[in-house]
């Protein structure tokens, strides 16, 4: 059994993005592992101040939800990210809460695979790339770590336009294969 942290960084709940993150999470649940879904929806989450005091205290000195999250993704086998692409991009709560996750470097981390699930109105193959290159910037600061498996699902930029589409069981596959 592993232990599954899916963060959906959309803040519109039943989005898309967060609906593919809905059938991975079913998928490793069908698996026999442990999953807990953490949503961005309504979550405290600050621009990184560059202090680098997080270097020497092990944690952010900014007093908000990230801390809590940075907790459970280091305690996670493994890392799930679900964001919509904005402007062929990962959404910016995406990118924020990456940046803050800067204390994490100088710490012990148990996670070996990270997933990303994206959604976007374009459909070109090429529309996630740079969500991709900005993840592989974050796991390339944590050797143990790799980029285990992405899925792309565009064409949808309406809330639920996903539904009925078949990458929810690719979602919910790749989410059984953790």
């Amino acid at each position: 059994m592993k232990r599954v942290i899916v963060i959906s960084t959309s803040l519109r709940r039943g989005s898309n993005s967060d609906i593919l993150a809905d059938q991975f999470v079913e998928g490793a649940k069908a698996a026999g592992n442990e999953v807990e879904k953490i949503s961005l929806v309504g979550k405290d989450i600050q621009f990184c101040e560059g202090c680098l005091g997080c270097h020497k205290l092990g944690h952010c000195v900014i007093n908000d939800d990230v801390n809590d999250i940075m907790a459970k993704v280091l305690k996670s086998d493994v890392v799930c990210w679900a964001t919509p692409i904005y402007y062929y991009e990962m959404s910016g709560q995406m990118k924020t809460l990456i940046d803050r996750m800067n204390a994490m470097y100088s710490q012990d981390y148990q996670f070996h695979d990270v997933y990303l699930l994206t959604t976007a109105a374009e459909d070109e193959e090429t529309t996630p790339k740079r969500a991709e290159t900005g993840l592989t910037g974050w796991i390339d600061c944590y050797p143990k770590s790799r980029l285990a498996g992405t899925l792309f699902c565009g064409g949808v930029n309406r809330a639920r336009e996903i539904e009925g589409n078949s990458k929810l069981q690719e979602a919910f596959n790749l989410g059984k294969n953790v």
